[in-house]
This record gives C-alpha cells, sequence and structure tokens, in this order.
C-alpha cells in the first residue's frame, strides 16, 4: 500500500489529529506578536461574516425544533449578531492578556553548578468534545491558539452546521497569519463512533477535554485512553443564611437561576435557613414562579409554598439547565455544607449571609472549584474573572480547577544549563 492509498484509508479523525500534530511544533514556534495578530484577524474575519454564520445557525436551530430539544438548549445553540461580537470580543481580550509561553516559573541553581528553570510550553494537541455551545467553538480556537497548541474540536450535532462555517470562516483568516490553518481542525462525523475514537489517540492528542452534561463527561472519563481533564456537570447551590439580607437574597437567587438557565453555573438547588424560610420564602418563591421557574421543594417548603411539586432524591442529584429549581429548607449551616457535600460537583457554591463565622466556614468548607458569599453562582466563567474565553470549568483536582484560562493550556519543562558537569 503506498503512502497516499494508507492516507486515504485513515478515518477523518485520525486525518485531522494527523494533520494537529504536524501543526503542533510549528505552533511552539511562534512569537506572541504572530499568535495575537491571528486572533485579531479572526475576531475581525468573525464578524465580517456574522450573516454567514447567522444563517448557517439557523439551519442548526431549525433541526432542533424539529427533534423537539428544549427551550433552554435552544437558547444554548442560538447565535445574533451580538453574540458573534461576543466571540470576536472574547478573542480581542485574549490578545490582551499575557502569553504563559516561556514564563519561568522557578530558577534555582545546585551546589554542583547547574542552575535549572522550569518554564511553560505548550501541552501540544488538545482534543475536546463538547454539545450544543457554538461559542465553544471560537473560544477553544483562540484560548489554544495563544498558548501554542493545536486543537482537535468535535461538536455536538446539533451545531453542526453553525461549527462548520464558523471553522471555515477562522481558517480562511489564519490562511492570510503565520498560524497554519491546519492547527484548527474540527472532525464533521456526528456519529458516536468519532467520539469514541478520539478517546484512544494516544500519540496524536495529548489531552482531552469535555464540556457537556453529565452522561458526555462520564463516557469521557470512564472510557478514555488519552488524559482527561474533566470539566464536571454544575448541580450549583445557594444557601440563604438566617442574617441573610433579604434583597440581597432574592436577587442573587433570581440571577443564579433564570439569568442563563442553560449554562452549568446555574443554580438547580435552592436552600434556606428554616427562620429565614418562615419569613421570606413565600415572597421569593413567588419572584422565581413570575419568571417561569417551576419549583420543586421538600416537605416544609410546600408547607409555605403552595402548588408546588414534591422533589425526590433524584432531584437533588439532577443537572437541569432549564427553568426547574429543586427548594430545601435546613436548619443551618451545617445541614447545608452536609446536603452540598452529598449533592453537589464540585461546581460552585454560594453562602448569602451577614454572619462573617458563617461565610468563612462555608467558603473554608465547601469542596468546590468556586465558592462565594454574597453573589450569584453565574460568574464562575473565565470571561468574568477577566480570563477572555475560557476553555472549560475544571472540576477536579489535578493540574486545573475552575475556570480554565490560558496557564491551565500550559506544561511545563526544565532547562538545565551546565559548564561540563558530570555525574558521579
Amino acid at each position: 500500500m503506498s503512502q497516499l492509498e494508507g492516507a486515504v484509508a485513515l478515518s477523518e479523525v485520525k486525518q485531522k489529529a494527523g494533520l494537529a500534530k504536524q501543526a503542533a511544533p510549528l505552533l511552539a514556534q511562534l512569537t506572541t506578536e504572530q499568535k495575537n495578530h491571528a486572533l485579531l484577524y479572526m475576531a475581525e474575519c468573525l464578524e465580517k461574516e456574522a450573516e454567514s454564520i447567522i444563517t448557517a445557525n439557523a439551519e442548526d436551530l431549525q433541526r432542533g425544533r424539529e427533534s423537539g430539544i428544549s427551550t433552554s438548549l435552544l437558547d444554548r445553540l442560538a447565535l445574533n449578531r451580538q453574540r458573534i461580537e461576543a466571540m470576536a470580543e472574547g478573542l480581542r481580550q485574549i490578545v490582551t492578556l499575557p502569553d504563559p509561553i516561556g514564563d519561568t516559573l522557578e530558577a534555582f541553581s545546585r551546589p554542583n553548578g547547574l542552575h535549572i528553570r522550569k518554564v511553560r510550553v505548550p501541552i501540544g494537541v488538545i482534543g475536546i468534545i463538547y454539545e450544543a455551545r457554538p461559542n465553544v467553538t471560537v473560544d477553544a480556537a483562540g484560548l489554544c491558539l495563544k498558548t501554542g497548541n493545536a486543537v482537535v474540536l468535535r461538536g455536538g450535532s446539533s451545531a453542526l452546521s453553525s461549527n462548520k462555517r464558523i471553522v471555515e470562516v477562522l481558517h480562511q483568516a489564519l490562511e492570510q497569519t503565520d498560524v497554519p490553518p491546519f492547527a484548527l481542525q474540527l472532525v464533521l462525523d456526528p456519529s458516536r463512533s468519532s467520539v469514541d475514537e478520539m478517546l484512544k489517540l494516544n500519540g496524536l492528542l495529548d489531552v482531552l477535554i469535555p464540556r457537556g452534561g453529565a452522561s458526555l463527561i462520564q463516557n469521557v472519563v470512564k472510557n478514555a485512553t488519552v488524559p482527561v481533564i474533566e470539566t464536571g456537570a454544575g448541580i450549583c447551590h445557594t444557601y440563604l443564611d438566617e442574617t441573610a439580607q433579604p434583597e440581597m437574597a432574592l436577587q442573587i437567587a433570581i440571577n443564579a437561576k433564570v439569568q442563563r438557565p442553560s449554562v452549568c453555573n446555574s443554580m438547580e438547588t435552592l436552600l434556606v435557613h428554616r427562620g429565614f424560610a418562615a419569613r421570606h420564602l413565600p415572597m421569593i418563591a413567588e419572584q422565581f414562579i413570575q419568571q417561569r421557574v417551576e419549583l420543586r421543594g421538600d416537605e416544609e417548603t410546600r408547607a409555605l409554598v403552595a402548588g408546588i411539586s414534591a422533589a425526590t432524591e433524584e432531584d437533588w442529584d439532577t443537572e437541569y439547565n432549564d427553568y426547574i429549581l429543586n427548594v430545601r429548607i435546613v436548619g443551618g449551616l451545617d445541614e447545608a455544607l452536609e446536603h452540598i457535600r452529598l449533592h453537589g460537583t464540585m461546581h460552585s457554591e454560594c453562602i448569602v449571609t451577614e454572619n462573617t463565622l458563617h461565610a468563612a466556614r462555608f467558603l473554608q468548607e465547601v469542596d468546590a472549584a468556586a465558592v462565594y458569599h454574597n453573589a450569584s453562582t453565574r460568574f464562575t466563567d473565565g470571561f468574568e474573572f477577566g480570563f477572555g474565553a475560557e476553555i472549560g470549568i475544571s472540576t477536579q483536582k489535578l493540574h486545573a480547577r475552575g475556570p480554565m484560562g490560558l496557564p491551565a493550556l500550559t506544561s511545563s519543562k526544565y532547562c538545565i544549563t551546565g559548564s561540563g558537569q558530570i555525574r558521579g
């Protein structure tokens, strides 16, 4: 078999991962200025081609409606000029951020005269498997290219037309820059087999990052032989302590659920101190109902708020990503902490309180990537943290945790300078 015939026989996934692997060492040699120029041109081209991207997105939305996907998932999928401009702005913000590649993390000398530096380097080739949010395509491309990493993207079938057009536009932009266009790859095969294949591409992919629902993430974590950075599901809680200011508590709780319920940092369960609930929960519940949120409560909650359904054990462990909210009344901070320990996913958790001791305990004892005092969980986001766009929100504890900006997409190496030393 000739080399050409062998190449033709490769699957789409292996072909594209192979191209990304070839691009990785070329990317690693580029200067910050070369990478920033590419990002700026990518942003410009996205805005110029906004209408063609919106047209492609309309195809995805139509298929989604016909297949009956939920309103919240349609919101994740939908693009308009404002959202495309926000994606472009995300790229421009990445340009303003320091390039971590080449940073010296440590420097020291040994008694034998060896000088040792630990420096940041690209990871190499990053594979990203994600679902219905086309903005991830741009975010991932920008962050990976800025850090000198090639990237292989496999988006959800529901966003296939949108992602295809976005990558076409980004490729057109990269052709006018020093960044090789083949450093950015999009897998178009919508079948499950393309995901399964990516999970085993050791030697071509250096790391996999899944972004999406619990089933996608667990499939990747359990079946991948390629190293994985786990971006976990977001079963996020807000606990309204007894001393919470009622108006602040209402605003934070409403924002955490309603501002954009389809995303992983939205609240799924509201925990309310029994004393606070007696005074304020009916009013808060009414505000949620006015916002079209379906409430599911424990027995005490249903005694205070008429007409809501009972929360089941399964509900406490469900990431709805929709206008559905669990409500549970608890006896105090200890009970709230225990509920979060049992049902949280180590993503984002919030306490609303004026009691500084309770706030300090919550911040210290809750095991999550982001823990809040008197602020909405919706802030767990790379853009809000000043990282530019994010590659995902890691809920694991190794390598990276929380919103993953540029430094999280780097590895390191030791550079050792000697003067002829040999080991005895």
